[in-house]
């Protein structure tokens, strides 16, 4: 790759001076005759000088309006703006970035917007939350204007204790050195104390399953206050819901829904443990029935393509204010509803896959958007749209080796589906760290995890329940207690999964294995994908 930039500075350099002979050659020009410097220029010469004159200032005025200082807003918490950075080659990554931050504006966040060779130490320890969106070209390269901060910022003494960030590394796996370049980012930001708020997103050549993840987790960052349309819009198949079940009723948080669902047409298909289930919500037939009545609009109205408008509706926000009546204006305004991301809780040899989910609540008490559709608005028997996604990062190791499964709440999903694979597999070598609120509300799948591990599939089983009083008050401080066993299994070459909570327990476990095992031995755990999240 460095020789493709010492080629383009080559070519750069001879257009350079093809350009001033050129310029050169024009002035010449104006020295032909005898005495020129004693004529008055000619009507034609005044124009062009005044012509070059005005592109040459416009082109200083947009070159400054780029790197003027910029006045920054503060977020009426008092919180810095969320600093949002690209590293593009190809002018992608700077595209995604600007996505990143207008979905976080709309969630009501404050941002600031940079290109990496604008950031210094000063921005990062001034910045409370980062998110780099970092190109890598040809052989794990970084983007010709990353330089600068490599050499200027990356050499340089650096404490980042203060800094969550994330990356969303984009590159080509068709090279060796996938996605270097983000990974060499993450590393040099972890090393100098920052901390990640998820795990670094890979983007293989634009890969929109990866892209829409990435929108996910800035939904859950930005507290999905405000839902923007997916970039990209996945491919749903027709499922059947075929079972719904509250898991946890008289509990002092939300209700805990357990689904069981059978594509609609065909066989079951393959997933693997750790993959997701991507699920297009819809609005109420009730709600969208009120709001074309309030809107002048026919329940038998249709769309210039035929579809009928209560069914586009359904899977679109409904805007606030729109002509009454006007079919034609609603159609042009509608912007579909995004997509949710669950783990799937189940394996394809038990005939369904299996979702849990908790209800949320908006502040005014109605259902959210996804978790109304799947746990109040639909029946068994009803269609669901949905599409399986593979999740590689979260994707279980070889049988023969340990296996650690940390999670909270609705995390134990995607752990369930790793017990029940390694079951299957005759892999015994397991243990479970699991927190939730109540024992006698809040044990999800409880008796079927004691009865696995009366059986030999789940070695140790440790459970917290943090509203009980108990010995221990989160699923961290039930890890940090059994340090010593920790790594005595990492020694073993366990692999560590953790899936829950993004704020919380995710970060609060990570501090925990970083102190039972150090700071080396974690990083390389992680380097050697035997420490991998999957948190929301």
């Amino acid at each position: 790759m460095s020789s493709h930039r010492s080629i383009r500075a080559l070519l750069g350099n001879l257009g350079m001076i093809a350009a001033l002979l050129i310029v050169a050659y024009l002035l010449l020009r104006l020295h032909q005759g005898e005495q020129w410097w004693l004529a008055s220029p000619l009507p034609t010469q005044w124009w062009t000088a005044l012509i070059a004159t005005a592109i040459y200032a416009g082109a200083c005025l947009a070159l400054w309006w780029r790197v003027r200082p910029r006045k920054e807003v503060i977020s009426a918490n008092g919180e810095p703006p969320v600093l949002v950075v690209w590293a593009s080659q190809t002018g992608f990554a700077q595209q995604l970035a600007e996505r990143t931050a207008e979905s976080l504006r709309a969630a009501g966040h404050t941002t600031r917007l940079r290109a990496l060779d604008q950031v210094d130490s000063a921005l990062l320890g001034s910045s409370r939350k980062a998110l780099f969106i970092a190109a890598t070209t040809g052989e794990g390269d970084p983007p010709d204007h990353a330089l600068a901060f490599l050499s200027r910022v990356m050499t340089q003494p650096a404490t980042l204790p203060q800094l969550q960030y994330a990356v969303l590394a984009l590159g080509d796996r068709t090279y060796e050195q996938f996605c270097a370049f983000g990974h060499q980012l993450d590393d040099w930001l972890r090393e100098h104390g920052a901390q990640p708020l998820f795990d670094t997103v890979e983007v293989d050549n634009a890969d929109p399953d990866a892209l829409r993840h990435w929108q996910q987790l800035l939904g859950q960052l930005g507290g999905n206050a405000v839902d923007v349309p997916d970039w990209s819009a996945p491919a749903y198949q027709a499922w059947q819901l075929q079972h719904r079940q509250a898991l946890n009723p008289g509990s002092v948080g939300g209700t805990v829904f357990h689904l069981k669902l059978h594509p609609l047409e065909g066989s079951l298909p393959t997933w693997q443990a750790g993959d997701i289930a991507e699920i297009g919500p819809h609005q109420s037939a009730e709600v969208v029935a009120q709001w074309m009545q309030a809107h002048g609009f026919a329940a038998t109205d249709t769309l210039a393509d035929g579809r009928l408008l209560r069914e586009v509706l359904s899977v679109s926000y409904l805007p606030e204010q729109i002509t009454h009546g006007d079919i034609a204006a609603l159609a042009a305004a509608l912007k579909p509803l995004p997509h949710r991301e669950y783990s799937i809780a189940s394996m394809p040899s038990e005939g369904t896959l299996q979702l849990m989910l908790r209800r949320q609540l908006r502040p005014d008490g109605t259902p959210g958007l996804a978790s109304g559709w799947l746990c109040d608005y639909t029946a068994p028997g009803d269609s669901i749209d949905l599409r399986l996604r593979s999740n590689r990062n979260f994707h279980p190791p070889a049988n023969d080796a340990p296996l650690i499964l940390i999670g909270n709440g609705t995390g134990i999903a995607g752990l369930r589906a790793h017990l029940r694979a390694r079951i299957d597999a005759g892999a015994h070598r397991n243990w479970l760290l699991f927190g939730e609120r109540n024992l006698a509300h809040d044990f999800h799948f409880g008796d079927e995890l004691q009865q696995w591990q009366r059986h030999g599939g789940i070695t140790h089983l440790d459970t917290v329940f943090s509203r009980d009083n108990g010995a221990h008050h989160y699923v961290q401080d039930a890890l940090a207690a059994q340090a010593q066993r920790l790594r005595e299994w990492v020694e073993q070459g366990a692999t560590i999964l953790v899936c829950g909570s993004l704020q919380g327990m995710a970060p609060a476990v990570d501090a925990v294995i970083a102190q039972a095992l150090g700071a080396q031995a974690h990083e390389a755990l992680r380097i050697a994908g035997r420490y991998r999240r999957d948190v929301y």
